[in-house]
């Protein structure tokens, strides 16, 4: 493991038409003189109206990072050390270097610095918002927005399941018994009862992981689904990264991971890159000693399931996570399930609160493992795989879209530049998507999206060619 460097955002200005040799030297002699490494440098930030401008642009690009714009109301309201009347008549803000270089939340390091046409200043970059999640981007929206950024499949749940839980609430007076409920989730994968436990979603699993399980040096594969790490982190422990590379498809290397990593936890397929990992290669992660888990929450929107773990005794310290809040539209619900060993079921169900999975979440648990709703989610699986097909078509025909890895899951993760007002554009659009800069491993450059019926794709795709437009046209 290499020494850690903090990552750093540098705020620029530049006057019209500054160049990019200016802008880049007085980038360089002011990290230089601060003793900052050029290399540590994660985002060039400027103002909105300044995004296009070429020294700007140009030098983000020579730097190799992206230039990200913030509107000038939100740096208006950022206190910075260096006002100017004058910056703010023409810019809409008092400081658009030091400004810019704090909206992402960090701590000033190097205050503004000036040379003819431009200004830098120099703050820490925020760490990732391991707690923004993607109904973040639907929660009090205030206006009608075709939700692309939460991955629970469309008109659901299903009203035969609506009908199952409605039927349970006479019971509610009784405090829940999760045994049926649990039974038939050993039935569904071919377990002992022993070996399962029932969770309010997955999220609480990843709690009690952290917190039962006693890791020394946990690691968590990224980019993946933030959960697990905030949950480790919230515990007390240190958590490493091994982070997946885009230029190799998101693709796992077992090797990356520690010898003496006595904790391992791994998406798949993974929330948001949708690399589907071969099941071997997350097998030879297992080590004596080591506590391996993989969260298959989006497992059941594979057809066939392929490359899944769950049910398998053969991996020594397996432990699989299982989601029902997805495929079956119950988030509102938390329904979700562990498999392990029964000593690690044990240790986990120690941590747990009584009764922590309701009543009407035990009876859709039952109902949702029973043959009859694998049959559903398997059809439904296949549906998925021919509309992401068709999103993945037209994505194809954007030359400014790049898709990364293999999609093999509900939901498609792309590269494109500006993705922050090209999210903005598809909002007023009528599209809410998921911003995929608060997952390690990704900038400001990835958005993902839901996949959804061949109709709502299309409108996307004209949506997004018109973002597109408009943000080439953008002075």
């Amino acid at each position: 493991m290499g020494e850690y460097v903090t990552p750093l955002v540098v705020g620029v200005g530049g006057r019209a038409g500054v160049s990019v040799a200016e802008v880049c030297a007085l980038v360089e002699e002011t990290l230089r003189g601060a003793g900052l490494a050029t290399g540590s440098v994660t985002a060039l930030a400027t103002v909105e109206s300044k995004t296009a401008e070429a020294g700007l642009a140009g030098a983000a690009e020579r730097f190799g990072v992206p230039l990200v714009g913030y509107s000038a109301e939100r740096l208006a309201a950022i206190v910075v050390p260096h006002p100017s009347d004058a910056v703010r008549d023409a810019a809409g803000t008092s400081s658009v270097a030091e400004a810019a270089a704090l909206a992402g939340g960090g701590d000033l390091l190097v205050p503004k610095r000036r040379s003819m046409a431009a200004t830098c200043a120099v703050a820490t970059a925020q760490a990732h918002d391991l707690r923004h999640h993607g109904d973040a981007e639907v929660l009090d929206a205030g206006e009608a927005l075709v939700d692309l950024a939460v991955n629970v499949r469309t008109d659901t749940p299903p009203q035969w399941l609506r009908r199952r839980i409605a039927d349970c609430l006479g019971d509610l007076a009784a405090y829940p018994d999760g045994r049926a409920a649990r039974a038939a989730v050993a039935d569904r994968h071919g377990l002992p009862v022993e070996r399962v436990l029932l969770t309010a979603g997955a999220a609480e699993a990843f709690v009690l992981i952290a917190r039962a399980l006693g890791a020394v040096r946990p690691v968590v594969v990224h980019p993946q689904f933030t959960e697990p790490e905030a949950a480790l982190r919230d515990a007390g422990h240190r958590v490493e990264r091994v982070v997946l590379s885009a230029e190799d498809g998101f693709r796992l290397d077992p090797a990356e991971v520690p010898e003496d990593a006595d904790l391992v936890i791994v998406g798949n397929p993974t929330n948001p890159t949708s690399v589907l990992h071969p099941a071997a290669d997350l097998a030879q992660l297992a080590r004596p000693g080591r506590t391996l888990v993989v969260d298959e929450a989006f497992m059941d929107a594979v057809p066939g399931e392929r490359e899944a773990l769950a049910g398998r005794m053969d991996v020594p310290g397996l432990v699989v996570l299982r989601s029902l809040t997805k495929t079956w539209g119950l988030a509102g619900l938390r329904i979700g399930y562990v498999l392990a060993e029964p000593s690690v079921i044990a240790k986990l169900a120690a941590a747990q609160p009584l009764w922590p999975v309701s009543t009407p979440a035990l009876v859709a648990a039952e109902a949702c493992v029973a043959p009859a709703a694998l049959a559903e989610a398997e059809a439904a699986a296949r549906r998925i795989a021919v509309d992401r097909a068709h999103l993945l078509a037209g994505l194809a025909e954007f030359d400014e879209v790049t898709v990364a890895g293999v999609a093999e899951g509900p939901f498609v993760l792309i590269k494109v530049a500006g993705a922050a007002e090209i999210r903005t554009r598809l909002r007023a659009l009528g599209f809410a998507v998921r911003r995929g800069d608060t997952f390690p491993g990704l900038d400001p450059s990835w958005l993902r999206l839901a996949v959804r019926d061949r109709a709502t794709t299309g409108r996307l795709l004209q949506a997004l060619d018109h973002a597109l437009a408009l943000t080439t046209r953008s002075p």
